[in-house]
Parts: structure tokens; C-alpha cells; sequence
């Protein structure tokens, strides 16, 4: 976000801050639910961008100053236990006025209707994105400048990790959220902690963006489930799921982050795990994990929706028998974990270049069809939850494509969404799509432009 060099610079120098009379250029001046300024600074006017966000653009307008908050610096986040680059930030400095996760935000808590998305009030299909490293972000301006893109891109849904575990407590202001160093399980709630998620929330509320919050990850980026082995004296992500310790920690720290947003309206639906699997394991144990979980969550705040964040393995009338199909793949089985009565909707990814299966845009579009059709049957949404196709914007839009056109499919959010934030461009990853360029133009500009002409 663009603000004041010469207040900026001033409120630095003498601590002293200002109060808003005009919105910042390309800040958001308007939309549903807006609360804030509707005039821009001198130089910008207020531009309708769709019902949710007006943004102040160059042109006539008029005049005022913008807000700028000093606050403390905290380093980028890393884990001991990273294998993704880590996110690089600068000092914190936000010049958005945001809503907090306990008062009244615009918008209403999101649902369902059959098999469509209810998302303030409106049923229908929607789009979004995901991003792994927006709460690892130190820098309040580059997570206000996200939300503002998603929100003039016309995306809704912004899928986030809640997880970012450590085996050795940083000492450096690194950002983490749970760390099990010398053996005690720690819930960081500090500033480098669970209020760098506090604040992608409020941001989300202010720009009418709505969040999936996972709590572990199967894998071991930002910690995982291994990251809970040696405190809970298991070996295997397949023993995690039966240790008592284990689930004992991994549900407090569930409790620990659902008690602090439950009455936003920023979160779309709270999420087990990012894939979570059981390889090897007896089907009944993913099976009594997903009911034990969810029914906890739902103990713990009924309004928000619940769902598992899994591949979508197992077996699915009319498929080709290949290995996401096969129960052995994660062991689970979609179809089963769908029909739970406390799970809202079922998640499935799609990555057939990692899978092995060919041809990719073709096995794609099939898997696609055949979870909306056990999703019709079950009379639940299926969100396609990440796909990637190695950039490819003839495949990944097709995808896309036929997914809008799949009964029992309510929403797609493709892996990844990219920026350019105050330290640079985020990670490419090799299925980034970052905002502006021609892939986002494919995934995004077009794709919201075909669900408009529903």
C-alpha cells in the first residue's frame, strides 16, 4: 500500500500519528459493508471495482492525508523445520484502518445451500486462492496490500495456513505459532506469534475476504505433524493420529486458535490439516480422526463451517482405478469422510503431474467430474481446494472450466497466489500465479468474468 513518504517520515521522527481524513491512493474507499472513508487523497477518486471494493485510483478526487501506525519490528518467519524459502519482510508499518475479530465486520459467518457456497448472504460459485505464507508476514502493509488485490480481483475465499510449529524456539523475533522445544508444548500468542494471524483476520474482515484456517500439516513444511514426534514420543505422522499426547496438544492449540475468531466473520471454514493422510493405516483411522476432530471444533464454535482439507483419495463411482483412487493412495476414503455429519463440505486437490496420471488435463477434468458427482450425492459443496498444472494456462483454466460447470463443485482455489510485497516478489513455487501477470489474467480475470455471466 502506497501512503505519505513526508507524514510517514514524520510520525517516525516524532512518534506522533495521525488520524485518517482521507483514504490512502489504492486504498478501499468503498464496497458492501465499508465502514471507512469514501474520499481519497488529493490526486485519486473512488472507483467501483464490484459490489465489495471500490479502490481510490489516479484522477480527480480530494485532498486529505492518510494514517500511518508505527509499530515494532519483528524479522521474517522461518522455521527449524522449513523446507519452503522463507518469507522475507520488513519493518511493520500499516496505514489500513481494519475491524477487529470481535466486533460486528461486514459481511455475514458463510454456509452452505446444498451444494452451493452461501457467502453474505448471496449462494453461488465462487472463486479464490491460497496462500501458505500470509501469516508469516511481519509487515501489516504488505498483508492489507494482499487483501486489497483478492478483494479488486473479484477473488473471495483465501485458504491460509494456521499452523507454523517449531522443534527449537527462535530467539531472533522469528514468527511461530507453536513450538515443542526441550520437550513442553508452547502456544505462542505473542506478538511473533498468533497475533501476526490476529492481524491477516482483521485485515480479511476489512476487504470482505473470507479465510480457511487449517491446524496441522501433514507434511513437515512449517513443522507438520513431525513436528509433535519427539514430545509425543512417536515416529510417524500414521502414529500421530493414536497418541493421546499427541491429539491432547494438537487440540489445545486447535482451541487456541478458534476461541480468538470464533465471532469473526472473516473465516470461512476452520480445517483439519493440510492433506492429511494415513498410509498404511486401517481406513477407521482417518476415518474416527476426522469424526473426533470436527466434532471438537464444533464444540468449540457451531457457527462456522468445518472440513478436512484432504486430496480426495479413495474410491469414487466411475473412476479409472489409478492410484489417487485406490484407498491405498492416502488411506482414506472421500466419499466416507464427506458424509460425516459435522464435516460442511468436502475438499479434493488435483495434481495429476505429481500423481503420475496422464494425460493431465484430461484425467484432471474426469476427477473433477466424478467428486462433484459424489458430492451431489452426499448434498454437500465439493471445493476444489488447490490444483496446479505447472503454470499452464490452456490446462489450469480448463480445469477451472469444467469445474464451474460440475454440479457439486461450489468453489475452485488455485495454488498459489504471488505479490510483490515491500522486500520483493513472494516464492514461486512452480504453480504461482502472481497478481498482474498473464497467468493471473488467465486464472483470475477470465474466471471471474465467466462466473459473472452465470
Amino acid at each position: 500500500m502506497r501512503y505519505s513518504l513526508t507524514l510517514a517520515a514524520l510520525a517516525a521522527a516524532t512518534g506522533v500519528s495521525f488520524a485518517q481524513s482521507a483514504v490512502p491512493a489504492y486504498g478501499q474507499c468503498g464496497g458492501q459493508g465499508y465502514t471507512g472513508s469514501t474520499v481519497c487523497v488529493s490526486g485519486y477518486h473512488c472507483s467501483k471495482n464490484n459490489d465489495y471494493y471500490s479502490q481510490c485510483v489516479a484522477g480527480a478526487g480530494s485532498s486529505g492525508v492518510a494514517t500511518t501506525i508505527k509499530t515494532s519490528v519483528v524479522p521474517s518467519s522461518s522455521s527449524t523445520v522449513v523446507s519452503k524459502p522463507p518469507v522475507t519482510t520488513s519493518t511493520v508499518v500499516s496505514t489500513s484502518k481494519v475491524a477487529t475479530t470481535t466486533a460486528a465486520a461486514a459481511g455475514s459467518i458463510a454456509t452452505t445451500s446444498g451444494t452451493k457456497f452461501v457467502i453474505d448472504g448471496k449462494a453461488g460459485y465462487y472463486a479464490g486462492t491460497n496462500s501458505y505464507w500470509i501469516g508469516f508476514l511481519t509487515n501489516n502493509n504488505d498483508i492489507d496490500l494482499v487483501m486489497q488485490h483478492l478483494a479488486s480481483s473479484g477473488l473471495k475465499i483465501l485458504r491460509v495456513w494456521g499452523f507454523n510449529d517449531v522443534t527449537t524456539t527462535p530467539t531472533d523475533g522469528t514468527v511461530y505459532y507453536q513450538s515443542f522445544a526441550n520437550g513442553e508444548a508452547t502456544i505462542n500468542t505473542g506478538a511473533n506469534g498468533l497475533q501476526r494471524l490476529d492481524y491477516v483476520v482483521k485485515s480479511a474482515e476489512a476487504h470482505g475476504i473470507k479465510l480457511i484456517i487449517n491446524f496441522v500439516n501433514n507434511w513437515t513444511d512449517y513443522g507438520g505433524m513431525a513436528a509433535y514426534f519427539s514430545y509425543a514420543g512417536i515416529t510417524s505422522n500414521a502414529q500421530w493420529y493414536n497418541s493421546t499426547k499427541a491429539q491432547t496438544q494438537y487440540q489445545k492449540y486447535i482451541k487456541a486458535v478458534v476461541s480468538r475468531y470464533s465471532s469473526s466473520t472473516a473465516i470461512f471454514a476452520w480445517e483439519l490439516a493440510n492433506e492429511p493422510r494415513c498410509t498404511g493405516c486401517d481406513l477407521s483411522t482417518l476415518k474416527t480422526w476426522v469424526v473426533n476432530t470436527s466434532k471438537y471444533i464444533k464444540s468449540l464454535d457451531s457457527k462456522h463451517m468445518v472440513t478436512t482439507g484432504e486430496e480426495g483419495f479413495g474410491p469414487i463411482p466411475g473412476d479409472d482405478g489409478s492410484y489417487p483412487y485406490q484407498l491405498s493412495a492416502g488411506g482414506s476414503n472421500f466419499t466416507a469422510n464427506c458424509e460425516v455429519p459435522t464435516i460442511d463440505f468436502c475438499t479434493y486437490h488435483l495434481y495429476p503431474e505429481s500423481w503420475s496420471v496422464t494425460p493431465t488435463q484430461a484425467w484432471g477434468n474426469q476427477w473433477i467430474k466424478a467428486h462433484a458427482q459424489a458430492c451431489t450425492a452426499v448434498g454437500k459443496p465439493c471445493l476444489l481446494e488447490e490444483f496446479g498444472a505447472s503454470n499452464n494456462c490452456g490446462i489450469e483454466s480448463d480445469w477451472q472450466a469444467t469445474a464451474l460447470k460440475a454440479a457439486g463443485t461450489g468453489a475452485d482455489l488455485f495454488w498459489q497466489y504471488g505479490d510483490t510485497l515491500s522486500y520483493g516478489q513472494t516464492s514461486q513455487d512452480g504453480n504461482t500465479a502472481f497478481y498482474g501477470d498473464a497467468l493471473y489474467t488467465c486464472l483470475v480475470t477470465n474466471h471471474i468474468k465467466a462466473i459473472d455471466s452465470l
